[in-house]
């Protein structure tokens, strides 16, 4: 279920004549979509739905599994948009980004608008992080923009592979992740990538034995594990190297 709140859709396609003039600088209002995933099987009475709402709120990590179930399907969804609107700009959506996450039951009616009987906000996952670690990634940002440091072909097929794990899509991670790591072991430079060298070395194997697989459907799970953890290891090797670089 999807629905456009506030500010009504602006038409970036709309063709004008000639510029338009506008005065003063205040920011255009833009709208805010509601998006929620609805079970298919509902609940047998008022009293499941309750029961079932209260065993999540005493238990968080059942809580934040059953937002990332939701997640998943909303990772469907844009996979899906992006294929059938050819639209290469159409992002995955994760938790973080929203401006509130909930969880709640009610009837048809109320769900099918975004209501609940009876609902809990999710507080946001992830855990603290210390100053230092919040400026890291603004320093290094200032550092690339200036020219002083490299953006790598590596920090970008990397994240590719981590969004398309993290968004249960195991074939795209597979091959994704098999060019990243040859790129990684390229680019990165013998001296910061010290004993993980040896380690993505050997995930050579298990990666494109996951990217064979993946050319004519899902790869083995134990496959795609090994997926996962090649791109957790290439990760840290960016780390190192950024940390080092720096």
């Amino acid at each position: 279920m999807l629905r456009t709140l506030g500010a009504p859709r602006r038409r970036f396609l709309e063709r004008r004549r000639r510029p338009r003039a506008v005065r003063g600088a205040e920011p255009t209002p833009v709208p805010t979509t509601r998006v929620g995933v609805i079970a298919a099987e509902p609940f047998a009475s008022p009293k499941e739905a309750e029961d079932w709402l209260r065993r999540l709120r005493r238990d968080r990590e059942r809580l934040h599994s059953e937002v990332e179930r939701g997640m998943r399907q909303l990772d469907r969804l844009m996979h899906a948009h992006r294929a059938a609107a050819a639209d290469p700009y159409a992002r995955d959506l994760r938790p973080e980004l929203a401006l509130a996450v909930r969880v709640g039951h009610g009837t048809g009616e109320q769900v099918a608008d975004g209501r609940f009987s009876s609902a809990y906000e999710v507080p946001p996952t992830g855990k603290r992080t210390r100053r230092i670690e919040r400026l890291s990634p603004q320093e290094r940002l200032a550092a690339m923009i200036g020219g002083h440091e490299d953006v790598l072909v590596s920090d970008e097929l990397v994240l590719r592979a981590r969004a398309d794990v993290d968004a249960g899509r195991p074939r795209e991670a597979a091959l994704q992740a098999r060019i990243a790591l040859e790129c990684v072991l390229e680019e990165l430079p013998p001296a910061a990538l010290g004993d993980l060298r040896a380690e993505l070395e050997g995930d050579r194997e298990g990666v494109s034995e996951a990217a064979a697989a993946a050319l004519a459907g899902e790869p083995p799970r134990p496959l795609a594990a090994r997926v996962e953890a090649a791109v957790q290891r290439m990760e840290k090797a960016i780390r190192r190297h950024r940390a080092r670089s720096g």
